[in-house]
């Protein structure tokens, strides 16, 4: 784990909560609009709608079940590791306790299209706190490392298998996927740089939480 100068933890905490907080609202947003969640948050649905689990408590389950994948991987998790596979999920069940239902395509593409951008905020937030890679973007890079194989490559097949996975289990797969898929690189690029606390933090493709 990064060594943090103790004059500078407490604001680095800060920007780590308030990334993971935010971008556990920018999921709920888009599954509030209902045209497609990234790939993760797809599988996150399709299991909750089997079992009648909440999405967020799945997202919860699956990060620290990927967690366990760095044992033979041998990656070392940090405090933003542990925080990413618990507070991002605990924010998409209390958004979507708090407003369960949005009516209206007009206010449903509002909210698709305001997660999207504040995923990528929230991701220059998190990454940028320079406190531990999240659990699945520790999956990507440990799996690279072992292979040899490139963090583009490596990333593109495990979030085809996850979205893959998560529309046969019934999560939803839309237009609202591919932008966001589209988009968070380019996002990504901009505010993990514009965010990051002298941290350096090159984002490859999609930032998983």
């Amino acid at each position: 784990m990064l060594e943090v100068p103790r004059d500078d933890r407490a604001a680095r905490f800060a920007q780590l909560y308030a990334g993971l907080a935010l971008y556990g609202v920018s999921s709920s947003l888009m599954v509030l609009g209902r045209h497609g969640l990234v790939p993760w948050d797809v599988l996150h649905q399709g299991l909750a709608r089997h079992t009648g689990i909440a999405i967020g408590t799945w997202a919860i389950l699956v990060g620290l079940a990927v967690l366990l994948l760095w044992i033979p991987l041998a990656e070392r998790p940090g405090l933003g590791t542990i925080s990413n596979a618990v507070v991002i999920g605990a924010s998409i069940d209390l958004v979507l306790w708090l407003i369960p239902t949005i009516h209206g395509d007009l206010l449903r593409w509002g909210c698709c299209l305001f997660g999207i951008v504040l995923s990528g905020v929230a991701t220059g937030l998190y990454i940028g706190a320079g406190l531990g890679n999240g659990p699945r973007d520790g999956l990507m890079t440990g799996i690279a490392r072992r292979t040899g194989r490139s963090l583009r490559l490596v990333r593109t097949s495990i979030e085809a298998s996850v979205l893959a996975a998560g529309w046969l289990l019934g999560g939803t797969v839309g237009i609202v996927t591919v932008l966001y898929l589209l988009s968070i690189g380019p996002l990504a690029h901009v505010f993990v740089p514009l965010l990051s606390r002298g941290v350096r933090a090159e984002p490859s493709g999609s930032p998983a939480h």
